[in-house]
């Protein structure tokens, strides 16, 4: 869901060079082979890049995408002063599978709709590392920065190439869902389903999603936040602004991104054990969570962190998962120490 009320929202913007973000750019990086053995065929993924890389290729950072987030939405996150410095680091913003810039439902010639086969945040994060190897030419990066499911892409990295990346940082990301997590991802996926204008995935003009989008913006934020920053005279332009506009995913990139969420779980190569996968991580890790998120529960977070021995930052923010938005200042200042160190 692109829409977030009572906060700053990021314009999507392509093909403009705006406040140092570099172009859209796309490269094929050929058949895409997924964990399930079904196959993206000439998959596609697109990044932005913003800063340069020296000489020794040593400064390159991977910024995947959040849920229904696109390259030019983290534009606004880097720079100097920002989330990361691009004066100091080449900063590659990758667009995730699913997310109608990269291979997605709605734009695949030959796996058209639902014919798209489903993907998993593994799989996202093999064709980031294909990008970043075959295409970018890159034989390692300094780190992996994400939040929420960017976070969780973060987590993975770490373990599907141990040794390619040195440092990552999670923030509101989650090494594997807990109960409560599958509970309102799978809550979004019926509300997605039940829209009269999905028609099972065969629509000819884009579902609102009202319902949808109402699901997660109850967990978005916490109650005090929507309390606080919405009157009851305001709830009228609030709710009618929870439905599906021109910048949002396609119905079924939403889908397909909302089925990789349902299966996150760094620990299934591990026989289901955080500790064994702690374990086999060898980059350094900054884990930050907001205790309030309920969208991403912050637990496993804040468990992998103790069990690698990391540093672990907990926001106490009433804007729950969006608290990387609104303590972005102080985010901002941990990840550049964690980074330079």
């Amino acid at each position: 869901m692109r829409k977030q009320p009572a906060l700053p929202v990021f314009l999507l913007i392509t093909l403009v060079q705006i406040a140092g973000a570099q172009e859209q750019q796309t490269r094929r990086i050929g058949d895409l082979k997924l964990e399930s053995g079904e196959v993206i065929s000439d998959c596609v993924i697109g990044y932005r890049t913003f800063g340069n890389l020296n000489p020794g290729k040593t400064n390159a950072v991977v910024f995947p995408t959040a849920f229904s987030w696109r390259s030019a939405d983290l534009a606004g996150r880097i720079g100097p002063g920002k989330l990361v410095d691009s004066e100091k680091y080449f900063v590659i913003a990758v667009d995730s599978l699913g997310d109608g810039i990269s291979s997605s439902p709605s734009n695949s010639k030959i796996q058209p709709g639902l014919n798209f086969p489903q993907f998993s945040i593994r799989d996202m994060v093999n064709a980031d590392q294909r990008l970043v190897t075959q295409s970018l030419h890159l034989p390692h990066v300094r780190a992996v920065i994400g939040f929420s499911m960017g976070g969780m892409q973060a987590f993975q990295w770490v373990l599907s190439y141990p040794g390619f990346v040195d440092k990552i940082v999670s923030i509101s990301g989650s090494p594997q869902l807990t109960s409560y997590d599958m509970l309102v991802w799978r809550a979004a996926q019926l509300a997605l389903e039940s829209d009269p204008d999905w028609q099972e995935g065969r629509y000819t003009r884009q579902p609102a999603l009202h319902l949808m989008n109402m699901v997660q913006t109850l967990v978005l934020q916490t109650p005090r936040f929507v309390v606080t920053n919405t009157s009851r005279q305001q709830y009228q332009q609030f709710e009618s602004e929870l439905v599906q506009g021109a910048d949002d995913l396609d119905a079924n990139d939403t889908l397909r991104q909302i089925q990789a969420l349902l299966t996150a779980d760094v620990t299934a190569p591990f026989a289901g054990s955080l500790p064994t996968a702690a374990a086999a991580v060898r980059a350094k890790t900054l884990v930050i969570v907001s205790n309030q998120d309920h969208l991403v529960n912050p637990l496993p977070s804040i468990e992998f962190a103790k069990l690698l021995h990391a540093p672990l930052i907990e926001l106490e923010s009433d804007c729950g998962h969006r608290a990387v938005s609104c303590e972005m200042k102080r985010i901002g200042a941990a990840v550049a120490a964690f980074l330079e160190n």
